[in-house]
C-alpha cells in the first residue's frame, strides 16, 4: 500500500510538472513564431539540440532567444533566416563564456540583453578584457575587425548594429579560445555532462505532455547524456577512493606512534 502511495504521488507530481513546463513551452514556441516567423522551425530545432551545445532545456533557450530577436532581426533588415543562425551563436557563445569564465549564465544573458538596448555597462560581465561602457564596445568591435583583417577576412562591425555586436564579441571569443566550451564539457566534464542530463530531463518532462513529441528521441537524449555523465562521475569516484585508502594509510602509522603519548597526558586528567 506504501509503495503503490509513494508511486501515484511521483506520478501526480511528474504530470503537474510535465503539464507546467509545456505550458511554458507553448507560450515560448509562439514567441518564436512572432519573432523569428518563417525561421521558427530553425529556432526549435536549435533549442531541441541547446541541450549537449549550450548546456540549456528548450524552454530556457527559447526563452533566450526570444529576449533579444527584436533587436536582432530588426538589426539584419527583417532577415529571420539569418537572425536565426546569430541567435544559436549568441546563446552558444553566452553558454560557453559562462562555462570558460565561471559567470553566472544569467549574468550574461542580462549583458546581452543590455547591449540589444545599446546599454553596456555588463560588457565587464563577460570577462573579455573590456569595461562596461559603450567606448570599451566600440574598442571590442575595432578589435574585433583587426583580428578579422589579419585573418583576410575584412569586416565592418560597428556598434549601431546589435548584429555586429553580436558577431564581434563571437569572433574575440572564437580568438581567445572559449568558442565551443559547453559542447566539449558537455562530453567530458562532470559539471558539463551533468548540466547536459538535467536539460535532457526537462525536455523528458515537457515531452510527457505534448502529443507531438518525439518521445523515443527525447529518451535517447537523457539516457545518453546520463550515460555520458555516469562515465565522468564513476571514475572519480574510484580515483578519490584510492586517495581516501591512502590518506588513512598515512595517518594511521603516526597516530599509532602518537597514541601512548597521547594516553600518558590525557588519562591523568580525567581521572
Amino acid at each position: 500500500v506504501a509503495a503503490t502511495t509513494a508511486g501515484a504521488t511521483a506520478i501526480s507530481a511528474l504530470t503537474g510538472l510535465a503539464i507546467s513546463s509545456y505550458a511554458d513551452y507553448e507560450q515560448l514556441v509562439g514567441g518564436v513564431e512572432t519573432l523569428y516567423k518563417t525561421s521558427a522551425d530553425k529556432v526549435q530545432q536549435y533549442a531541441a539540440d541547446a541541450y549537449k551545445t549550450a548546456g540549456l532545456s528548450a524552454n530556457e533557450y527559447m526563452n533566450t532567444a526570444t529576449t533579444f530577436a527584436a533587436s536582432l532581426v530588426s538589426s539584419l533588415g527583417g532577415d529571420t533566416e539569418q537572425a536565426a543562425e546569430l541567435a544559436n551563436t549568441a546563446i552558444s557563445d553566452m553558454s560557453d563564456n559562462s562555462n570558460k569564465m565561471g559567470t553566472a549564465m544569467s549574468s550574461i544573458q542580462d549583458a546581452y540583453n543590455g547591449f540589444a538596448k545599446q546599454n553596456y555597462t555588463m560588457l565587464d560581465n563577460l570577462k573579455l578584457g573590456y569595461g562596461g561602457t559603450k567606448t570599451e564596445m566600440e574598442r571590442l568591435i575595432d578589435d574585433a575587425n583587426k583580428l578579422n583583417a589579419t585573418q583576410g577576412k575584412a569586416t565592418n562591425y560597428t556598434i549601431n548594429s546589435y548584429a555586429d555586436v553580436v558577431s564581434a564579441i563571437h569572433d574575440v571569443q572564437n580568438a581567445m579560445g572559449i568558442t565551443g566550451t559547453t559542447s566539449k564539457e558537455a562530453s567530458t566534464t562532470i559539471q558539463g555532462s551533468v548540466n547536459a542530463t538535467k536539460s535532457a530531463w526537462s525536455n523528458l518532462v515537457t515531452g510527457i505532455a505534448d502529443d507531438n513529441a518525439n518521445f523515443g528521441q527525447l529518451i535517447s537524449n537523457f539516457v545518453d547524456s546520463a550515460t555520458t555523465a555516469a562515465s565522468n562521475i564513476i571514475p572519480r569516484i574510484e580515483v578519490a577512493l584510492n586517495g581516501a585508502a591512502k590518506l588513512i594509510e598515512s595517518l594511521v602509522p603516526p597516530i599509532i606512534a602518537e597514541l601512548p603519548s597521547l594516553i600518558e597526558t590525557v588519562l591523568p586528567q580525567l581521572a
